[in-house]
Formats: structure tokens, C-alpha cells, sequence
């Protein structure tokens, strides 16, 4: 019975995920291009004008100016965005398919599996893309770089839950979406994406610290840029936090989902 229920699962979220993905794109005269060009474009605006108006520097590079600093950017970019991504359509997750919740017999816990899926799509693209980058301008890759599967891996149960946390609380509160918003805004200045975390004082990096999004961001940037392994420690830290936060999302939204009906 188990395994028939996560066949079944495992299938819904296929499906939906190759869906939503192609949902983004369906109409646009490029389709899915727009997937590479969207960041392309969002980076070259960052990094003309902190590369060329700000004259802004990458602090331990041993590229030159501005490729360093637009290498170390769409690092950081690429990992805001797959956080911003899931998070900020989370809470519109349930009230935006009401035919699932009145109508049919459907296992809305996995909306927001099929929202990270999709969103570490866009994540594998951009991967994609810096490798190639460093490719073209370093000639070599770090073997570091094998281990950014486990990096990334890290942060599903986190975003799962969260997800499930947040898409329950959207059906009761509509206007948390704009409040998601708002903080998204100010996590992508608070996180270390136009800086590293060494640029911050040493005595308020704790605090940046217990922003989510800055570890995965070093360290991926750090495997990228500089060949250094993650801090395993801090990772595993981090695994039990993410797998904490998803056990607490899974119970808030089971905890709720039986009024989902009578409020949409």
C-alpha cells in the first residue's frame, strides 16, 4: 500500500512538475529560452551597475575585475532566486487550484514538492550556465564542484516545508503573499549575493549565519570560485533544521487543511 501511494505520488509530481514548468513558457515566442535568458539579462543589469557605475570589487579574487565580480554575483543570484522562487509563490500554492480542494479527492501536500521541482530546474540551468562561464574564462573546474548535489540537497526538506507552512497559512491570511514579498526584497540585500560573509563585521556574521540562504550560497560559491568543500558541520547543522522545519510545516498543514475547503 505504501509503495502503490508513493508510485503515485512519485507520478502526480512528474506530471505536474513538467506542467508548471511549461505553463512559465507556453505562448512566448522563445518558450523555454526564456529560462537562460532571464538571469543572462538580470545579470548583465547587476553587473553594470555595481561592475561599471560602483566600480564594486570582489574581495579574494584571482580573477580580474569585472569577470570576477559577475562570476561571484550570478553565484549568489542563482541561489536567491531558487529560494525566492519557491517561497514566494508558496503562499498562493493551495487558493490558487480552489477545483483541488472542493472537487476531487487530490494530495495537496505535494504542491509544494512540485513547486521546488520546478524550481530547482531553473536552478540546474543556471548551474549550467556559471559552469560553462568558468569553463570559458578559467579553462578548469575544482573537483569541489561534485559535491554541490549534497549542497543543494540540503535545503528540500527546508523549502518543502516552509512551503507547506506557508501555502496553509495563505489560505487564511491572503495578504501574506505581499508580505513575503517584502522580506524577499530585503533577504536579497541581507544575504551575502553582491558580497561575501567575510565582508561583513565579524561580530554581526553570526547573525547572517542564521539567514538559510547564506551557507548554501558560500558554499556553492566556494566550490565554484575557489575549490573549497563546504563546511560539513554547518551542513549537517543545517540538514537537521531543514528536516525540523519540514516536520513542522507537514504538521501546521495537517493541522489546517480540513477548514481549506469552507474558506476558498
Amino acid at each position: 500500500m505504501i509503495q502503490k501511494k508513493i508510485q503515485t505520488y512519485g507520478y502526480l509530481i512528474k506530471e505536474l512538475s513538467i506542467r508548471e514548468i511549461y505553463s512559465k513558457y507556453r505562448g512566448s515566442l522563445l518558450g523555454i529560452f526564456w529560462a537562460v535568458l532571464t538571469p543572462i539579462g538580470m545579470l548583465l543589469v547587476f553587473s553594470f551597475v555595481f561592475g561599471e557605475i560602483f566600480r564594486a570589487k570582489w574581495p579574494g579574487s584571482e580573477f580580474a575585475g569585472k569577470v570576477d565580480f559577475a562570476l561571484n554575483l550570478y553565484i549568489g543570484l542563482s541561489v536567491f532566486w531558487f529560494f525566492a522562487d519557491v517561497l514566494g509563490r508558496a503562499p498562493g500554492l493551495i487558493v490558487s487550484v480552489p477545483n483541488f480542494v472542493k472537487k476531487v479527492v487530490f494530495p495537496l501536500e505535494i504542491l509544494p514538492v512540485v513547486s521546488v521541482v520546478s524550481g530547482l530546474f531553473h536552478l540546474c540551468i543556471n548551474l549550467i550556465l556559471i559552469t560553462l562561464a568558468l569553463l570559458i574564462t578559467k579553462g578548469t573546474l575544482s573537483l569541489s564542484v561534485l559535491v554541490l548535489p549534497l549542497v543543494v540537497l540540503v535545503t528540500l526538506p527546508l523549502l518543502v516545508g516552509m512551503g507547506l507552512f506557508l501555502g496553509a497559512l495563505g489560505v487564511y491570511a491572503r495578504d501574506i503573499s505581499a508580505v513575503i514579498g517584502v522580506v524577499l526584497n530585503m533577504l536579497m540585500f541581507l544575504s551575502p549575493v553582491f558580497y561575501p560573509l567575510s565582508a561583513i563585521p565579524q561580530n554581526l556574521q553570526w547573525l547572517f549565519e542564521l539567514n538559510p540562504v547564506t551557507l548554501i550560497i558560500e558554499s556553492c560559491r566556494g566550490a565554484f570560485m575557489y575549490g573549497v568543500y563546504p563546511e560539513w558541520e554547518k551542513l549537517g547543522i543545517y540538514l537537521i533544521c531543514s528536516l525540523l522545519v519540514w516536520l513542522l510545516g507537514y504538521k501546521v498543514f495537517n493541522a489546517t487543511r480540513g477548514g481549506f475547503a469552507d474558506v476558498i
